[in-house]
């Protein structure tokens, strides 16, 4: 058999196609638009036969309904009570996918209450491990999807499971995790894509915890924010999502449609690289630059069902951006500016600009909008911290006010959204912590 991980570096996502050997393919958790998954199927002269899911996943929209409908049967787990066309597995049931291969269903709820990790084995031999989100890289999955009220009770469903089901498997068996680095649903990630039973007994801290009480606390003190749309994804998932034979073009709108769209409440977002949106952009458009990660900010900050407009230039993958957005369940797109912002200005609409700064240029207040686990790893001293899915609601200083993250992106998405609040007197850091240290010399705080 050959088993090859399809990645997407912005969710910090792996899919899995496996090669039979009897020329038909399995895929394991594919995410909306599974043409890589095909390609790589065609590619090798497989047919795609299974397709199995192995949660009701939170952070993307499943493809799996889509493969269905090329004739594949769609595994998924019994608990997670799916509508959509599909056959139903519980833990401990197994399924013959050729004439020596099986896929075993293994019970491991805490990531999620229906979870399944599907043990692949060959002549009865176990071969690999899809563990979905229950073991991964240094990591196990995070147990407070369903609010916090059930994080302790899930993370010890995890522990029983890993310890009665997962760590009792040969060390040397391969681990195909579907959550990596990049991922909201991991606490903490490490970089590599897949590893192997040993090696997490080994080295991953939260596997090394005997004792089912101190895991728990480990595990839920691990835990960060994530997504708001992680909240109604499992539910798109049960019912099923739309289905689109191909990514759908991204339409051009006039400016007088899109004004009318503005007027109604959609939302306004600037998709262009951040340096054009400092240079100049429209009042009240929200910078959330086109990239790998797009697409989890976007469904963090838009409202699912809020249609949206966009501003972009030659640079952005149209493409691209519309499977992202479509990929964590953001259908009401309805368009881009025709003209970009040429059009906009062009009508003597009203512009305005948030200067990229360097560190020996920092005025006023500086606020950190990173994820707090980065905050803690360094920050610069007497700045002020409020995660970027938090700026919404947080109070703001008065300006000036210079806003920093890693490398830029978050920081002009976070100074846009300040911008439409009516703070004004807005710089945005061109860099993150370590350039503003080795700008100025002085050592970053931590904690």
């Amino acid at each position: 058999m050959e088993i090859v991980n399809v990645v997407d570096e912005g969710l910090g996502h792996s899919s899995y196609v496996v090669g039979l050997g009897d020329g038909t393919a399995l895929v394991v958790d594919p995410a909306r638009f599974p043409d890589r998954q095909r390609r790589v199927a065609d590619e090798r002269g497989w047919q795609v036969a299974w397709t199995a899911d192995t949660h009701s996943h939170a952070d993307y929209v499943s493809g799996s309904p889509e493969l269905a409908t090329d004739g594949a049967t769609f595994l998924a787990s019994a608990g997670a009570a799916l509508e959509v066309p599909h056959r139903p597995v519980a833990g401990g049931e197994s399924v013959t996918l050729s004439g020596t291969v099986t896929l075993r269903a293994i019970a491991t709820p805490g990531h999620t209450p229906d979870h399944l990790a599907y043990l692949l084995l060959e002549d009865g031999e176990p071969v690999g491990l899809f563990s979905g989100g229950s073991l991964m890289v240094g990591a196990v999955g995070r147990t407070d999807l369903l609010g916090d009220e059930r994080r302790e009770d899930l993370a010890r469903d995890l522990f029983r499971a890993l310890h009665a089901e997962i760590l009792t498997l040969p060390d040397d068996l391969p681990v195909y995790p579907t959550h990596g680095a990049g991922s909201f649903c991991s606490a903490p990630a490490g970089s590599a894509r897949t590893t192997t039973i040993g090696v997490e007994r080994a080295t991953n801290p939260l596997v090394g915890f005997d004792d089912e009480d101190r895991f728990v606390e480990a595990l839920v003190a691990g835990l960060g924010t994530f997504p708001d749309y992680f909240a109604q994804l499992p539910e798109l998932n049960r019912v099923g999502p739309r289905l689109y034979p191909a990514v759908p073009d991204l339409g051009r709108l006039d400016l007088a449609t899109v004004r009318q769209h503005l007027a109604d409440g959609a939302a306004f977002v600037d998709a262009r690289p951040i340096a054009a949106f400092a240079r100049s952009h429209p009042i009240g458009a929200i910078s959330i630059q086109h990239r790998s990660v797009f697409a989890s900010w976007f469904g963090w900050l838009i409202d699912l069902d809020r249609p949206v407009v966009f501003v972009l230039d030659d640079t952005v993958d149209r493409a691209d951006l519309v499977r992202q957005c479509l990929t964590v369940g953001h259908d009401a797109i309805v368009g881009e500016l025709d003209g970009g912002l040429a059009s906009w200005t062009g009508a003597g609409l009203a512009v305005a600009s948030i200067p990229l700064v360097k560190a020996v240029d920092i005025t006023g207040t500086v606020l950190d909008v990173r994820q707090a686990s980065e905050w803690a790893a360094g920050h610069v001293p007497d700045a002020v911290h409020i995660e970027l899915g938090d700026l919404a609601e947080a109070p703001v200083p008065a300006g000036p006010v210079t806003v920093m993250c890693g490398h830029g992106e978050r920081a002009m998405t976070g100074a846009s959204l300040l911008e439409i609040a009516g703070h004004r007197d807005l710089a945005v850091l061109a860099g993150g912590p370590q350039d503003w240290r080795d700008a100025t010399g002085v050592d970053l705080q931590t904690g």
